[in-house]
């Protein structure tokens, strides 16, 4: 559900995604959309098992569920920051969760970064995906 406010920005918040509390999962400013760190929630608020691929596969659908609902495609990605709790879990895996990147985004890729943490808000997420966007004018 995307909501108006009297600000010059949108809330978006899609339906499909678990409803949020004390935050967004993206703002539409202008032709930018901001989209909100994404975990590996599904609609039921609980992290996906599977490893750090699954749990890429939910975050990152998360996200571009989101960028959706702006009104926004993948290829319109400017910046992507990954939040990892286990790097080399993530490189170990890199091949496969580049098959799915290409496989969601296709092979443009935005600026990225890998950050590693020692966690994240949920105890058994692995990632959390956060990202810009800026839709093409007209």
């Amino acid at each position: 559900m995307t909501t108006h406010t009297p600000t010059a920005h949108t809330i978006v918040n899609p339906q499909s995604l678990p409803k949020p509390s004390g935050y967004a999962h993206g703002v539409l400013a202008g032709n930018t959309v901001y989209l909100g760190g994404q975990t590996a929630l599904d609609q039921d608020m609980n992290i996906v098992p599977g490893g750090i691929v699954e749990q890429f596969r939910q975050a990152f659908s998360n996200v571009l569920t989101t960028l959706a609902e702006a009104g926004g495609r993948p290829q319109d990605l400017v910046s992507v920051t990954i939040y990892l709790t286990d790097v080399d879990d993530y490189m170990a895996n890199g091949r496969e969760i580049g098959r799915l990147w290409r496989d969601m985004a296709g092979t443009d890729y935005p600026a990225m970064a890998g950050i590693g943490v020692s966690r994240l808000w949920q105890k058994e997420a692995l990632i959390e995906i956060q990202g810009i966007a800026v839709i093409p004018e007209g």
